[in-house]
């Protein structure tokens, strides 16, 4: 069995990609946010003085991404409003209004949106402060399309800001990921950030899934991989958590 690197991602692979669409999920309730999310869809939380979703927007822009697809259920009316004008990138709307799909099945209703190259996917509520090279950027390096299905954006438990769990993936050497058992601590947390490539959705069932069964999958074929991310990810999944991120950006800013 490989042992599993908690320390360096992967170098860079030869076979780049240059994603010019991302989809970001956010249709989500925001239950645990409440009670800010019962006036207030948990995308346009702020935090640091700019809503969520615009964090996630501008590392889009800055990774070259034009065109990113919104998808919006919770409040649907006042995501669309807060995003009409913007420009880099270019927004286009996935309405979820009437069903809520899940993160699987919302992704695969906008694949037409998404154009036939790998594409990023990024929660609308992940927050993370890059390091050197950008996050995306690294990831979009290091992709390789013959060998991968989804690359992954891992952040250290260690240093994550506001997360206490017990991890979701191990990583090998070579970046492969392997899901944390029932009774196991592994070092690495999705950050809610993936690059992903249109074949992960062949055979998908229609309506409302999770994109953790697609990862399930890719996973069992070796298609699964990973990067660690460099910097800083925050878990903001409570009001109190709202706190923890702002202070770490005040500190990333000092």
């Amino acid at each position: 069995m490989p042992v599993e690197d908690t320390r360096h991602p992967r170098p860079a692979h030869p076979r780049s990609v240059r994603p010019h669409h991302a989809m970001v999920l956010a249709a989500g309730l925001g239950t645990r946010m409440r009670p800010i999310t019962e006036a207030l869809p948990k995308p346009l939380v702020p935090v640091g003085g700019k809503p969520l979703v615009d964090h996630v927007l501008d590392h889009l822009s800055v990774a070259g991404v034009t065109t990113a697809v919104v998808n919006v259920h919770h409040f649907a009316d006042q995501i669309e409003r807060h995003l009409a004008g913007r420009k880099a990138p270019e927004i286009a709307i996935s309405d979820e209004r009437e069903e809520l799909l899940g993160t699987g099945g919302g992704v695969r209703k906008a694949l037409p949106l998404l154009g036939a190259d790998p594409f990023f996917l990024v929660n609308a509520d992940t927050l993370w402060i890059d390091g050197v090279t950008p996050n995306l950027v690294r990831m979009a390096q290091s992709f390789d399309p013959e060998t991968m299905d989804a690359m992954l954006l891992m952040a250290a438990t260690s240093t994550s800001v506001g997360y206490g769990g017990r991890g979701d993936y191990a990583m090998t050497p070579d970046g492969r990921l392997r899901r944390r058992t029932e009774r196991e601590v592994v070092p690495f947390v999705y950050a809610g950030v993936a690059l992903i490539g249109p074949a992960l959705f062949e055979g998908a069932p229609d309506g409302p899934f999770a994109l953790t069964e697609l990862f399930g999958r890719a996973e069992e074929t070796g298609r699964l991989h990973g990067t660690r991310l460099e910097g800083v990810w925050m878990h903001v999944g409570t009001p109190e958590a709202v706190t923890a991120a702002e202070r770490a950006i005040l500190v990333s800013a000092a």
